[in-house]
């Protein structure tokens, strides 16, 4: 606890003597270590706790400055050691400022009555009218979210939710604010009850209040020129700028907003981008992105999504207002001037090109393309798992993680091929095998909810779902029994029996995480009995399900070798793994190889267009080389063929220490 002491007859002539005033001296405490020396023009009112003011700080340019007070008038507030605080407007009211803080050409900062900081704002994602109300708090995760928003149904569970997060809320409402140490705050307008973190940086901007700024040394954040945020939340190593208004928004960790990006009742996850558009009332899961000015993103759930120039949702056919909500699975995207009329469900990785009214939900068929021709839906059915574009996003999500908070709120599983996307292959493949058996395999179409699907893509779907079937289960397989010599069959059996029950059946993706739907029940369950009842707790439980994720997934995936391979694991022998592995290079192989060849369409003479100008064919071919590279040398190509050469020599190994035991039989 830091000493203070009153201020002497002398250094309360010598503040008089520059400008100083108060309303009483004798509230006025200082550091035992305290100087009159560089403090100017302050008025004093209240309680006011003064630090030293030894420091210097350099601005941009190289002129310095010193710190102390100057221009400034406090009130119940303390200062910390080496801060410089001038040319405050009006004041600042009611805050506890840490060592080493520069603020400089502020109106007001000021806490007014008890307030909790943006802890507790209800946001109205989903559905404007209200019913899917998420309580933002300084912990929330993408998980929590997604259970607070979409699981009415149990309202006990709701209830309990929102008592913890009223727990959190009252706990850390105060009427006294915290700037933190490090933080710079310039040029600035109004700050009213705002709690600001560490090593936070906010300049130029106009409004903020009612929030926190949850920065730290390790992931500082930056609010900057022109932004507006009120009631809000913002998470540690985020970017907020360029005119950005905020309303009755939570911004996860290392997400950037700008170029006069608005939103309001919405919740922005880990890594999420918005510019130039308009947000109202979306759940963006981790990795929401949107650049383009014309983009609207309304009552929608996103995740892992790239919205095309022009993207626009309708969440209402004006008849009882705005009621109407749509998800956008997992990794699904859109195409410039895109429209979806909501209520619609769009399956994971898939891509969504024209306008759709017809309500389409495409769930149990992933990586599909979903393509407007005369004011129809054509379903193109497992057609983006060859897609060079799929394969890209999967391998720079992981190397586009921007956080740097050792404290991570949201867990991410970025498998492409997971329980819960190959379940729905699953269910994609047998509902179309039963479109083509009812209809006949002669059909030119197919009819599947308010959709078209052609002849030739309904075989090419359950053609792809088969592959990545094959792929998913062949890796598990590999995985499970890699590195070690086997000496017969049953040690064979022994290793590929699970090592929990846990993870069979049904498996959801909580906005990033992927677990088995037993265990989020299971939490649930826990939550609504009380047992469960702090925000930390609940997060420990999200972080213990991604930690375990590789562990469930095998208990699915033995489950799944009888359904596909018509094999009843427990009864597996060598030459049985072979075969499977045999199939699993194929489907690996053939799947790297179209992409390959999707890729190689970018290297394409018709690609080349608008390439060397005024010049010739061979010059075309050399100004593209120069920009683009040439194919083979491409470093996405390379990787796509040392991911054959891998792949292939895993299933070598594998398959050559099988070998041994069946050379034996």
């Amino acid at each position: 606890m830091k000493a203070y002491r009153s201020l002497t007859e002398d250094e309360i002539f010598k503040l008089k003597s520059q400008s100083c005033l108060a309303d009483d001296w004798s509230n006025v405490l200082v550091d035992v270590e305290f100087t009159t020396e560089y403090v100017y023009h302050t008025r004093f009112s209240g309680n006011v706790r003064l630090g030293v003011f030894n420091g210097e700080f350099v601005l941009p340019g190289g002129i310095k400055k010193h710190a102390g007070l100057r221009h400034v008038t406090l009130h119940n507030v303390t200062v910390g050691d080496n801060c410089c605080i001038e040319n405050i407007q009006n004041y600042i009211a009611n805050y506890t400022i840490g060592n080493d803080a520069f603020i400089e050409n502020v109106d007001v900062i000021l806490v007014d009555g008890v307030s909790k900081f943006g802890n507790g704002v209800e946001a109205s994602v989903l559905n404007e009218t209200g019913g899917r109300e998420v309580l933002i708090n300084d912990k929330l995760s993408a998980h929590l979210a997604y259970i607070l928003a979409l699981y009415r149904h149990r309202p006990e569970l709701i209830n309990r939710l929102k008592e913890i997060t009223d727990f959190y809320s009252n706990k850390h409402a105060s009427d006294v604010g915290t700037i933190g140490s490090h933080v710079r705050i310039i040029h600035t307008g109004s700050i009213k009850n705002v709690r600001i973190g560490d090593f936070t940086h906010i300049e130029g901007t106009c409004r903020l209040l009612n929030g926190s700024i949850n920065s730290n040394k390790k992931a500082p954040v930056h609010v900057g020129y022109g932004v507006i945020c009120e009631d809000f939340i913002i998470s540690s190593g985020s970017h907020v700028d360029d005119g950005s208004m905020l309303a009755r928004c939570f911004v996860g960790q290392a997400c950037q907003l700008g170029h006069n990006y608005s939103a309001s009742d919405s919740l922005f996850f880990s890594n999420c981008q918005g510019e130039n558009g308009e947000a109202c009332a979306i759940f963006a899961g981790p990795y929401t992105v949107t650049h383009h000015k014309s983009t609207l993103l309304i009552a929608g759930m996103f995740s892992f999504m790239n919205a095309g120039s022009g993207s626009n949702q309708s969440n209402h056919m004006y008849k009882l207002g705005p009621i109407h909500q749509g998800t956008l699975e997992r990794g699904a995207k859109t195409t410039s001037d895109s429209y979806i009329l909501w209520p619609a469900r769009v399956g994971a990785f898939s891509l969504v090109m024209g306008r759709h009214v017809n309500h389409a939900d495409t769930s149990n068929l992933p990586f599909s393309y979903l393509i407007e021709q005369k004011n129809t839906t054509y379903l193109v059915p497992g057609v983006n798992l060859r897609s060079v574009g799929t394969i890209r996003d999967a391998q720079k999500w992981p190397k586009r993680d921007k956080r740097t908070d050792e404290n991570q709120l949201d867990y991410i599983n970025y498998n492409l091929l997971s329980p819960y996307t190959v379940q729905k292959m699953f269910k994609g493949r047998d509902m179309l095998m039963a479109l083509r058996q009812a209809s006949g395999e002669l059909s030119d179409t197919y009819s599947y909810q308010s959709a078209k699907i052609k002849n030739s893509s309904l075989k090419n779907g359950i053609r792809f779902y088969e592959i990545a079937i094959h792929k998913f289960l062949g890796n598990s397989i590999i995985k499970r029994l890699e590195g070690i010599d086997f000496r017969n069959d049953d040690e064979i059996r022994s290793r590929l029996r699970p090592d929990t029950e846990v993870g069979a059946g049904e498996w959801v993706d909580i906005s990033g995480l992927i677990a088995p739907k037993s265990e989020v029940d299971r939490l649930i369950t826990v939550i609504e009995s009380g047992e469960v009842n702090r925000l930390k707790d609940i997060n420990a439980c999200f972080a213990e399900m991604h930690s375990k994720y590789y562990t469930y997934e095998w208990t699915w995936a033995y489950q799944k070798i009888e359904e596909f391979y018509g094999l009843k694991p427990e009864e597996m022998t060598a030459q049985d793994v072979i075969d499977i592995v045999l199939m699993w290079k194929d489907a690996v192989i053939g799947l790297d190889k179209m992409v390959y060849e999707d890729a190689k369409k970018e290297f394409s003479l018709s690609s080349m267009t608008g390439f060397g100008a005024d010049g010739s064919r061979r010059e075309k071919k050399q100004d593209f080389e120069q920009v683009r590279g040439d194919f083979e040398s491409n470093p996405f190509v390379t990787a796509v063929l040392k991911h054959i050469e891998t792949k292939s020599a895993l299933g070598d190994e594998l398959i050559n220490r099988m070998k041994k035991l069946t050379d034996k039989a």
